[in-house]
């Protein structure tokens, strides 16, 4: 096919593995749900009576079945829920974004494709795409300049393939796919996004 010209500014500038670690640490975090939740020993259900007399025993002290000591008992600073997600600069998140597809555009795994459309959701449609672009033995992340429900659609069922608008594109959706297929319209889409 044609060769198409990819922006510098976006697809040819210097990668930062520092901001593409943190882009995708912020991505992994920001997933966690952080409901996890043990009991403390004010928390177990269960009898406050002291277990047996506190001296003449031999045993040592005890003063509660709820104690972490014992099976059954409160948890010693269990996980308890938190939410993980975390906050980074604009600047930073489009840095880290232009430096994976720099590196998806230094290892030759993007394609541009003329801009298509499905008349209908088939997802043999899109499992002919990949086959008649030759990359059906790879993950592909498919990026429209705009929502196309037909595509997208169409895609869903496919274990190794993810179509998302150039507005939802992340750094680690890039990482993650084998070949990045662009539309023309995405790239100028894209170009004109970096650019703000």
């Amino acid at each position: 096919g044609a060769k198409v010209q990819l922006p510098d500014a976006i697809f040819a500038v210097e990668p930062n593995d520092h901001a593409i670690y943190l882009d995708v640490k912020q991505y992994l975090a920001n997933q966690r749900q952080g409901t996890h939740k043990s009991k403390q020993r004010n928390e177990i259900a269960g009898s406050t009576r002291k277990l047996y007399k506190q001296k003449g025993t031999g045993g040592a002290r005890a003063g509660s079945i709820k104690s972490p000591l014992f099976n059954g008992g409160g948890r010693i600073f269990g996980p308890q829920p938190r939410d993980y997600s975390f906050k980074l600069n604009k600047k930073l998140k489009a840095l880290a974004r232009k430096s994976a597809l720099s590196y998806k555009a230094k290892d030759n795994n993007i394609m541009v494709l003329e801009d298509f459309t499905f008349d209908a959701v088939k997802t043999k449609s899109y499992i002919k795409l990949v086959n008649d672009l030759k990359v059906s033995d790879q993950k592909t992340l498919l990026v429209l300049p705009s929502d196309n429900s037909n595509i997208y659609l169409s895609s869903r069922n496919i274990k190794s393939a993810k179509v998302v608008t150039a507005a939802q594109l992340n750094t680690y959706d890039v990482l993650n796919a084998g070949k990045l297929l662009l539309t023309t319209e995405t790239v100028k889409t894209l170009e004109e996004a970096f650019a703000k």
